[in-house]
């Protein structure tokens, strides 16, 4: 196994790794709107930019990319931001001829009150 801490993303918030390639299989951690210089976007398709940008910088510590991804897994605070949050999504991944499987789902909160969504990946280059 080897972590995946691209140094042009925030650090972890405690003791894990924003990504673990293990094989040809690479897992990120949830990945909130924390921009390098410790700043939060304002707004829910600010931050899932933000989130989306950190999981391709940890997916290419891989050697990977979004289309490599089966599976991307989001969380938002509210209902109300799920289309901002999709919509975000959806841009990111156009170019894709084959979209990854996806899951979102309304949770509570997050450790922070200002973030307001959390994305993770599950990514396999072909065979």
């Amino acid at each position: 196994m080897r972590a995946l801490n691209p140094a042009t993303i925030a650090a972890p918030f405690g003791n894990y790794s924003h990504g673990i390639s293990a094989g040809p299989i690479a897992v990120t951690s949830g990945q909130l709107a924390l921009a390098a210089d410790g700043t939060i976007p304002d707004g829910v398709s600010a931050q899932a930019e933000l989130c989306f940008e950190n999981i391709r910088a940890i997916l290419a510590e891989a050697a990977l990319d979004f289309s490599h991804v089966l599976r991307f897994t989001a969380f938002v605070t509210r209902r109300e931001d799920m289309a901002g949050y999709m919509a975000v999504r959806d841009r990111m991944l156009a170019d894709l001829a084959v979209k990854p499987a996806s899951t979102l789902l309304i949770v509570s909160g997050f450790t922070r009150p200002e973030f307001l969504v959390e994305i993770e990946a599950i990514a396999l280059p072909p065979r």
